[in-house]
């Protein structure tokens, strides 16, 4: 790859009375999403125990999940809105307060409706208002010098909640009850959601000097101004794509298959323990390298690397060996997609309209992992057609991607500069 830099010296105004904002956003977007990610990886892990205790059948507890995924793909764009015209600060406490009440609302509950309102509504509002590529909008708006390792920083929290606080709430649920771990995380989301409404800045009033400007028009005019732009179809069909092969086959489909193939349960949740592992260091490696490489080349390296593990996938019985070595390789391109996506994204649409932009391809990213993978499954009825489209909608992401320029050959708004524009001072 080529370097190319993409970033400069000089912050964005973002109206933080102290050098720390920007990196506390990042502190608190990263704990945010620990808990969020958390509070989602939960209910799989529950979902055995509540099936056996109050009598709902698997496909019943999937249709919540599958319902929380409508609900956060519809209300993504919604979500991004806010970040362009006030800030994270309002959102991410109100979203952890979201999923606090649902958490909440499914640990006293034995009321399907009750359950389904809980998790597939409340909690699905709190997962889109602290999701990925909400915060990384809401991060990348508060940086241009190293605005790729801040975002992979604070993203990587979605997964250091599944290795830090699932296992303590997985033992909360063995020795006590289900209820106690949903207990459990509803409050420690409550709390958070306070500190988050105390630590974030409040937003500077769009006429005050240094504020940040703001989106002009409605949501409809932002989202058709951005329809307007190639780049944007291309990283929104390509991250269409990431969602079904990470939500829709990886996170559905992983251990299933490891039983299919003979594997027993413990190793198997091992490999994908190392999975999230090393998830996380590939997200804070994608953004260091988005900083200083040219970063269409790095998002399509991503994608075809992720294909190339779908051909290991699929020759790992019965030597379950290979099945740590797709864990090693796969988790380095599962997430890392995000810093990248969101810094092309920033360039080529400019940060008034980024957390719009980033509310809509998360929306394409959700209806992926929601519908793709299932549809395959069902369609091909076996594992070895799910790695043949997995593969083939891999490689075509790489190939979309490929065809983008790293930053926009005019301003991407009008009295906006572009904010790719390199300058000598910018990282090699």
């Amino acid at each position: 790859m080529q370097p190319s830099p993409n970033s400069s010296s000089r912050p964005i105004p973002r109206g933080e009375s102290t050098v720390a904002g920007p990196w506390l956003l990042v502190v608190v977007g990263f704990a945010a999403l620990a808990v969020s990610f958390s509070v989602r990886a939960v209910l799989g892990l529950a979902m055995p125990v509540i099936e056996t205790e109050l009598g709902w059948s698997r496909s019943l507890l999937s249709g919540v999940g599958a319902l929380a995924l409508l609900v956060m793909a519809c209300a993504a764009p919604f979500a991004g809105r806010i970040i362009d015209q006030s800030g994270p600060r309002l959102l991410v406490s109100g979203g952890l307060v979201a999923i606090a009440i649902g958490a909440g609302l499914v640990s006293l509950t034995s009321s399907l409706a009750i359950f389904a309102i809980g998790f597939g509504l409340f909690a699905a509002a709190g997962f889109t208002a602290v999701g990925t590529n909400i915060v990384a909008a809401a991060i990348a708006k508060s940086f241009e010098a190293g605005r790729g390792l801040a975002t992979g920083i604070g993203t990587s929290g979605a997964t250091a909640g599944q290795l830090l606080v699932v296992p303590a709430v997985a033992i909360l649920m063995q020795t006590a009850s289900w209820r106690y771990g949903f207990g459990a995380l509803a409050v420690l989301a409550l709390v958070l959601a306070a500190c988050a409404l105390i630590l974030l800045p409040r937003p500077r009033p769009s006429s005050a000097p240094g504020a940040p400007s703001q989106p002009d028009g409605s949501l409809l005019d932002g989202i058709a101004a951005l329809l307007r732009v190639p780049a944007f179809h291309v990283l929104f069909w390509s991250f269409l794509i990431c969602g079904f092969t990470t939500t829709g086959v990886i996170e559905t489909h992983l251990l299933p298959y490891a039983a299919f193939c003979g594997f027993p349960p413990l190793p198997s949740a091992t490999a994908y323990g190392v999975l999230s592992a090393v998830n996380l260091g590939g997200m804070v490696l994608a953004g260091f390298l988005s900083d200083r490489l040219h970063r269409p080349t790095l998002l399509a390296a991503i994608y075809l690397a992720r294909a190339a593990s779908f051909i290991l996938l699929a020759y790992v019985a019965p030597d379950i060996r290979l099945l740590y070595v797709f864990a090693v390789l796969f988790g380095l391109v599962d997430y890392s997609t995000i810093p990248v996506t969101v810094g092309l994204a920033a360039s080529h649409f400019g940060v008034r309209r980024l957390g719009l932009a980033m509310g809509l391809i998360s929306s394409g990213h959700a209806l992926g992992g929601a519908l793709a993978g299932g549809l395959l499954f069902d369609a091909g009825g076996s594992y070895g057609w799910l790695w043949i489209g997995a593969f083939s909608l891999s490689m075509l992401a790489g190939l979309l991607v490929f065809t983008l320029s790293d930053q926009p050959s005019e301003p991407v708004e009008p009295g906006e500069p572009a904010l790719a524009t390199r300058t000598s001072e910018a990282m090699s």
